[in-house]
């Protein structure tokens, strides 16, 4: 008991320092109040409750007993009767922990329903307001269920007490009760009935957000059966107790028990077999007429509470039959293609870019937009914080000391442009090195203390005049303006941490992290800080433990310092009429998979939204909560439960606000839910002919099949001529690989008009535009680009790696960009380097070093011409030959165009080499037509 005690004063009074530390002390405060109020409630209540009614039926036990030797009650009698007190208080205190730890864990439970808000919104069922499904309905719940066990327990020990001393005897045909039992049980009983007269009650709105095959909430059985049903189960409920309670004027159960049968018998007949026989015989005959109506509801509501019910659909032509010069033109104009692939150019930021051996980046990049040089709008960026990695350091450097007092920390950020390729396809970085250069800057030291890869904990800290011990820059590092070597080691001075210098928070922490030398080493002192919890979702999760953390928190540059950005939501499982979702199947894809981001908990909810920005200052571990859904009734709820805690929208500087974008998991969600419910149809809906599907990712390995991720990119809309920061994706039709629909979102916060706006350019159906796996079949088994690529794939010494495969709307059409990386193999420190870009548009593919070659080749373009002059050239991409040439002229032809893309190949010209691998292709295949035509006249 003692050490059970001693973990949790140790957990509770650590985690008071760590909140007082962020600044968050009233949320630890009022949770713990909270908490431990519904514990001592609850447990009082239940304990009570229970022993009140045993020491009821010990006061009414009869006087005289007969006693037998052979009656099991008689022995246990005579066991508990000297131990009778010390059993109740054990009792007591065993059931009111388990009351008590129950009601302490639905905390967010009774405080969403002290300080509910209101939707405004009704349901069309019962016109309450959606608040109180939301904020009421789930603690009523809570208490009906709570009360009725806590009476069924409550009759189960009053019959064992009343067995063993007398009040029940069993006894020729059945059990004989005393009268003082009889009405004692009766009331319990009676109780018990009342309270499920009240869960019947609250079953009615349960329909609401209850599931069923079909949809979720109310069909048409439960309006015209089930809910009529549970009213007369209620009356049925109240009767049947009112039967029981009399029996304390009246000495028979007969009429309590008559009614306790019909309660049983109505529950089945009414509540059971009626509802099965309407749906069997009035709705399934007939159920699109009969559902449609609830079907209208479901669509409206799960719309609304996923909030994509502005959705924008439009019907896009997605021609193929653009000319050169209009194609090259809008894809100029509009596009602006991020072309690194984040999930493959880790290895290349973290190999030119790594310093030591103890710094890494993730595996996947973030993706953000700045400002850069020489640039009018914001360019895509890929972005990475150079973090520290304990298991980078040989295994002679591992010890408590270099873990946790001298190897605390990151240095600096690594950016690149996303839309360049270096002379050799390493990336153009805008921010590298130690100390940091580059055209992304900062303006303090960027320390990363605070990041997703941060040690477990460090302690920091030195007194005054004492040498510093922490590595900063690496020794042997660059050089300074002055031309001295910066300083190597550094001190710790944030206001992050918590202060360890007393013995007794040195205690504390010892036995936390179990490790003794938190107590012996000299290196913590009077000035020591611990840093611990640094995740950046981690501590936004715990000063905010009603928040949903998205899984993809990135770095920053915002007015000169590193900070983390984390996306906040609020949810919940009570919107009427909404349709549920897991949401680790929603947000499920390749990087989720492959645990390049986090994967979000398995908790099913029918409401979302983006309500809170949170920043984590990565040096100092500052948290920062700011509104950003400013109508969600659910955030409001908790601004009212937390004051102070989430500052105003308003209070997002415009700095902050240039990095800010649109939450990569409230996007999948959505997305997963508009694969049937952009049909606002209900017979439509009904039918399932519409349904979508998001494709699986044509990168991913053989042997996978988890879904395309989406991307953050910038690109034009139809109709618009500036490309905008978004999230894409892709929908194919149901059980089909061609294309359905394509959608995005504005990701550009400081657009404040047009942020957050989704639109769907669906696809007609009797057009067969190819999906991202037919098209990414189509790329690799091009036969110019299988012969660019033979080198490779024949090469032990290479491997080739496909980037992610980019749908953008350009010309009315649809054009896939995809990046081919190149990488040396069983070489130590090769990484992969973006070597060729492969374009389609239709049913041509061109293949290049850059983007703007790869659409000149898949276009017919020359390079170096002008878009306006492809109509002085022939606009066909394979020039056909004479159409009288034997078939040993066109294999001659053959030779001689591979000679020449050889030639082409090995002077760099991608262009030239791959007209001239089509007109290969073209003259094979000439020459076997021309063979079977001669064997035909044969």
């Amino acid at each position: 008991m003692l050490l059970l005690l001693g973990s949790i004063f140790i957990s509770v009074w650590t985690d008071r320092l760590w909140f007082k530390s962020v600044g968050y002390s009233e949320v630890f405060r009022s949770v713990l109040v909270s908490r431990v109020g519904l514990f001592v409630a609850m447990g009082l209540i239940f304990g009570l409750f229970v022993i009140g009614n045993l020491y009821l039926a010990y006061r009414t036990r009869p006087d005289t007993v007969p006693l037998r030797r052979d009656d099991p009650s008689y022995r246990y009698r005579l066991a508990l009767t000297p131990i009778l007190k010390p059993i109740g208080i054990v009792l007591f205190l065993v059931l009111g922990a388990f009351a008590g730890s129950v009601g302490a864990s639905h905390w967010d439970t009774y405080k969403m329903w002290r300080h509910g808000s209101s939707f405004g919104v009704k349901d069309p069922q019962f016109n309450k307001d959606v608040g109180f499904y939301v904020f009421d309905y789930p603690w009523w719940r809570f208490l009906t269920s709570f009360s009725f066990a806590m009476i069924v327990i409550t009759v189960l020990a009053v019959l064992f007490l009343n067995y063993v001393y007398g009040g029940i005897r069993i006894a020729g045909r059945g059990p004989k009760l005393t009268r003082a039992a009889q009405v004692h049980l009766s009331v319990l009983v009676g109780l018990g009935v009342l309270t499920r007269a009240v869960s019947y009650y609250l079953d009615r709105f349960g329909l609401a957000i209850g599931n069923s095959k079909l949809f979720d909430g109310i069909g048409y059985t439960d309006a015209n059966a089930r809910i009529p049903g549970k009213n007369i189960l209620i009356g049925v409920a109240i009767v049947c107790a009112i039967l029981f309670f009399a029996v304390i004027f009246i000495r028979s159960w007969t009429l309590p028990a008559i009614g306790l049968g019909l309660l049983a018998l109505t529950s089945i007949l009414i509540g059971a077999i009626w509802p099965a026989v309407m749906q069997g015989f009035q709705v399934k005959p007939s159920e699109p007429d009969k559902e449609g109506p609830y079907i209208a509801r479901n669509i409206e509501a799960t719309r609304e509470a996923y909030d994509v019910a502005d959705t924008e659909v439009e019907s896009y032509s997605a021609k193929t039959d653009l000319t050169d010069s209009e194609l090259a033109a809008s894809a100029e104009s509009r596009v602006s293609t991020r072309l690194l692939d984040p999930t493959l150019i880790s290895d290349a930021f973290e190999q030119l870019q790594q310093v030591r051996g103890y710094y890494s980046v993730p595996s996947t990049l973030d993706v953000d937009r700045y400002k850069l040089e020489g640039e009018k709008v914001p360019q895509d960026t890929i972005i990475a914080a150079r973090e520290l990695n304990l298991d980078g350091l040989q295994d002679t450097q591992r010890n408590w000391a270099n873990d946790h007092t001298v190897y605390t920390h990151g240095y600096g950020i690594i950016a690149a442009r996303g839309n360049q390729r270096g002379p050799n396809g390493e990336p153009v970085f805008t921010a590298k090195d130690i100390p940091q250069i580059g055209e992304i800057k900062t303006t303090t030291p960027p320390r990363i203390y605070f990041g997703e890869q941060s040690p477990s904990y460090s302690i920091v800290g030195r007194p005054k005049g004492a040498a510093a011990i922490e590595v900063d820059i690496p020794r042997g590092g660059a050089t300074g303006e002055d031309g001295k070597v910066n300083a190597t080691q550094n001190t710790y001075d944030g206001k992050g941490g918590v202060p360890i210098g007393g013995l007794f928070n040195k205690a504390l922490y010892a036995f936390k992290f179990a490790e003794p030398n938190i107590i012996l080493s000299n290196r913590v002192n009077s000035e020591s800080k611990i840093l611990y919890d640094r995740e950046p979702r981690d501590r936004v999760k715990k000063v905010a433990p009603w928040l949903t953390v998205d899984g993809d928190s990135y770095p920053a540059v915002v007015d000169g310092r590193v900070v983390w950005i984390v996306d906040g939501y609020t949810t919940s499982n009570s919107y009427p009429y909404s349709e549920h979702r897991s949401l680790r199947e929603a947000t499920a894809d390749t990087l989720t998979d492959g645990r390049a981001q986090k994967a979000l908990p398995t908790d099913q909810v029918n409401y979302m939204r983006n309500s809170v920005k949170a920043v984590v200052d990565a040096y100092d571990g500052t948290v920062k909560l700011y509104q950003w859904d400013t109508k969600d009734p659910v955030l409001k709820t908790w601004m009212k439960v937390f004051p102070d805690v989430v500052e105003s929208k308003a209070k997002i500087s415009d700095a902050l606000l240039e990095h800010l974008r649109y939450p990569v998991d409230l996007f999948k969600v959505q997305r997963d839910v508009l694969q049937r419910y952009h049909v606002t149809d209900a017979q439509t809906f009904y039918e399932d002919g519409e349904r979508w599907k998001v494709p699986e990712d044509p990168t991913a390995p053989s042997n996978s099949s988890a879904l395309q991720p989406p991307y953050y990119l910038s690109t034009a809309r139809p109709g618009e001529d500036t490309p905008k920061f978004s999230v894409t994706s892709v929908y194919l039709p149901n059980r089909r690989q061609n294309l359905a629909a394509f959608v995005s979102v504005n990701s550009e916060a400081t657009d404040t008009e047009n942020y957050g706006k989704m639109q769907i350019l669906q696809l007609p159906s009797e057009t067969q535009i190819s999906g991202p796996s037919q098209i990414a079949n189509d790329f690799q088994t091009d036969k110019g680009v299988s012969q660019a690529l033979l080198q490779y794939q024949q090469s032990k010494t290479a491997s080739i790696l496909y980037g992610n495969l980019l749908t953008l709307p350009v010309g009315d059409g649809l054009l896939y960009v995809q990046p081919v990386y190149i990488k040396r193999s069983a070489v130590e420190g090769s990484y992969p380097v973006l070597q060729f870009v492969i374009a389609s548009f239709g049913k041509d593919v061109g293949f290049g070093q850059t983007l703007d070659e790869a659409l000149r080749v898949a276009l017919g373009l020359e390079e170096g011409t002008n878009p306006d002059d492809a109509a002085e050239r022939p606009t066909t991409q394979r020039p056909e030959s004479s159409g009288n040439q034997t078939a040993s002229q066109l294999l001659d032809d053959a030779s001689r165009f591979y000679d020449q893309a050889q030639d082409a190949l090995k002077d760099g010209d991608l262009a030239l080499y791959q007209r001239r691998m089509n007109q290969v292709g073209d003259a094979v295949e000439k020459a076997q037509r021309a063979v079977e035509q001669a064997e035909k006249k044969e």
